[in-house]
């Protein structure tokens, strides 16, 4: 009888490339592949100490300039609707949710080029084929499916959310809709059924992937109630944006070694042996 034995995963860093958060700052990530039987285990462990999926790998950001990204998830015992997101759902009322598996559409990635021509012109996904799309939904060794919103009064498809399934919540990859959709404020629409699905499910959380304090592009994650970030390994209800401001500065980070030494793998033991 042959067994196979456990392999840890192995750890790398990206180059540095430019923030796309904040200005004058450069950005580079931690990431380990996702494959193998364990895949699923692997991205619950990752995902609850500040990991992200993008297709087969999981990354985390670790910057040499500051550490302010933090991953961020929606307690969802703890939250409570706003009176402006009582206002959305009643907009938003007439969209119908269907939860598919990971497959491409026509339909989705024509309502992906219009978003991004409209929102994310000159970003990193400007020039994402149908492809290098189908790519970005199907590649997943994971539980995934397609969550999408159609307007029941036109019939049209005006939202898609890639969302995973954690065995502690739902974690939304990435979501896009259509640009005429965006005055009934459909990305916090999204959200907002997320968090929904979630609690028809019994599931605790849900991640929205990161919070940056001083970024004005991700501040609005700060306006869920419940919210909690990823901050000095643990997760903590969510305070003052201004009481994250020393993560802005370079000497909060750890080295690199360091990081990857206080990662916990699934079966709870970290990469280096603790304190006798």
């Amino acid at each position: 009888m042959r067994h196979s034995l456990p392999i840890a995963p192995q750890f790398y860093v990206t180059a540095p490339q430019p923030c796309p958060y904040l200005e004058n700052r450069m950005e580079r990530k931690l990431f380990t592949a996702l494959q193998g039987d364990g895949a699923q285990r692997l991205n619950d462990g990752l995902s609850k100490q500040g990991f992200r999926r993008s297709q087969n790998v999981l990354y985390r950001p670790s910057c040499a300039d500051c550490s302010a990204c933090m991953s961020a998830r929606i307690n969802v015992a703890d939250f409570t609707l706003s009176k402006s997101q009582k206002r959305i759902l009643k907009r938003n009322r007439r969209l119908e949710r269907r939860a598919t598996s990971p497959w491409t559409t026509e339909e989705q990635y024509a309502l992906f080029r219009d978003y991004l021509n409209s929102r994310h012109a000159t970003g990193g996904m400007a020039d994402m084929d149908m492809y290098e799309f189908a790519a970005m939904i199907e590649e997943t060794p994971i539980r995934t499916r397609v969550i999408e919103y159609t307007d029941m009064e036109s019939g049209n498809l005006v939202a898609v959310c890639l969302t995973d399934l954690f065995d502690d919540g739902l974690s939304m990859v990435y979501s896009f809709y259509d640009p005429e959709h965006a005055r009934d404020s459909i990305g916090t629409y999204i959200i907002l059924d997320h968090i929904e699905i979630a609690r028809e499910a019994g599931l605790p959380h849900v991640y929205l992937g990161y919070w940056v304090p001083g970024s004005a592009k991700m501040g609005y994650k700060a306006g869920f109630s419940g919210l909690e970030v990823y901050a000095g390994g643990e997760w903590e209800r969510m305070r003052k944006a201004s009481d994250y401001d020393a993560r802005l500065h370079p000497l909060n980070n750890d080295p690199i070694a360091e990081q990857v030494a206080d990662i916990s793998l699934p079966d709870g033991q970290p990469l280096r042996p603790g304190p006798k």
